[in-house]
């Protein structure tokens, strides 16, 4: 791939790119942000600019559900895109999204949240991608911390009316939002030489991140091979990271809101391997919080070829999708089932699980895959 830096690349930038984005590139620093978006999402924009701008001037009623209806529109067709770029270079997750749908009778599937992984640093941290789900209604709750990682992460919560009662996945009930940063200063001096390199060359990239993702464009220029390989001896988060930049890193199923057998996670864990699928086994295939209400497992990530700055090709860790059972609280256990809601479960996120799960991306699961 070429960098985005030549003439024939920044002119392509007046043009509209493809929905299907396989290869990664790299963000140029000053492009058009509404050139790049697909036609669907730039019509959207545009109306949505002209309802932001004149609902200042009205307080009609009917105009501000119509600029409501226009921007969760605008919204849920940047997350389709996110969604339709992590589909086409991960195998597994489509495979697996299409089985479940079938067995399921394709009635609704929801998505419990999504996650990305972001470089604690100079502003490209998890505010930068935060920023769009908080200016849509998402509201932030707890912080993780995973030192022995050098890790940090936040989730978010949806907006309240944010269910479709018969959409499906990014058309369905919003799922949670999960984003994690490497703590930049606590690793070695050369990796934060490797990272800074690129984060600082493109200053601008954090400003569009999630542009960059429903792209799948790199923020920065694709990095050597050689710095690849040292900042995955030291952290594979990072490496991930550099590679992948602010690409969905993985989907959720929410198991319990299966209509079939499979709305128990140990019941999909099993059909899943039983059809060849490779569940991520560090910790135990399945991970449950101490609490015993949150139990999550994954799938172990595809591999893409990806070719690097200094033209070697190799097969770099992509994404995986996970899967998570909240179980009911204990206060609401005399609840009939049939009355049972979202937020009588277990809600939130758990360290121990979400510890395990990072390593979906990780050599050792990915050598599982072929071994």
């Amino acid at each position: 791939m070429i960098s985005l830096h030549s003439s024939a690349i920044k002119a392509s930038l007046h043009r509209s790119v493809p929905c299907n984005f396989l290869p990664l590139r790299s963000l140029s620093v000053s492009f058009s942000s509404r050139s790049l978006l697909p036609s669907k999402v730039k019509r959207n924009l545009s109306v949505v600019s002209a309802s932001i701008g004149g609902s200042s001037m009205s307080s009609n009623n009917g105009s501000r559900r119509l600029s409501s209806q226009v921007a969760e529109s605008f919204f849920r067709s940047v997350l389709g895109q996110m969604e339709t770029v992590y589909l086409n270079r991960n195998p597994t997750p489509k495979s697996v999204l299409e089985l479940v749908r079938s067995l399921d009778g394709n009635e609704q599937l929801c998505y419990d949240h999504l996650a990305f992984r972001t470089f604690g640093i100079g502003g490209y941290g998890i505010d930068s991608l935060a920023s769009f789900f908080l200016d849509y209604g998402y509201t932030q709750m707890d912080e993780l911390k995973f030192p022995a990682k050098k890790l940090r992460a936040l989730w978010f919560a949806p907006p309240d009316d944010s269910a479709l009662p018969c959409g499906s996945g990014v058309n369905g009930p919003l799922p949670r939002v999960f984003i994690s940063e490497l703590l930049v200063e606590q690793m070695t001096s050369q990796a934060q030489d490797v990272i800074r390199k690129y984060t600082e060359a493109s200053p601008g990239g954090k400003k569009y991140a999630a542009l960059s993702s429903a792209l799948g464009i790199l923020p920065w220029e694709k990095p050597l091979s050689s710095e690849f390989e040292q900042l995955a001896r030291e952290s594979e988060y990072a490496a991930w990271t550099l590679v992948n930049g602010y690409a969905l890193n993985h989907v959720t199923i929410s198991v319990h809101r299966l209509k079939s057998h499979l709305n128990k996670i140990k019941k999909l864990n099993q059909f899943l391997e039983e059809k060849g699928f490779k569940l991520n086994s560090e910790g135990g295939v399945l991970k449950v919080s101490p609490d015993g209400g949150l139990l999550q497992s994954s799938t172990v990530a595809d591999s893409i070829s990806f070719k690097f700055s200094d033209g070697v090709v190799k097969s770099i860790p992509c994404s995986y999708i996970e899967f998570a059972e909240r179980l009911v609280l204990p206060q609401f256990q005399n609840v009939p089932e049939s009355d049972i809601k979202e937020s009588h479960r277990r809600d939130g996120f758990e360290v121990g699980n979400a510890d395990k799960i990072f390593e979906s991306t990780y050599q050792e699961q990915l050598s599982r895959r072929t071994g």
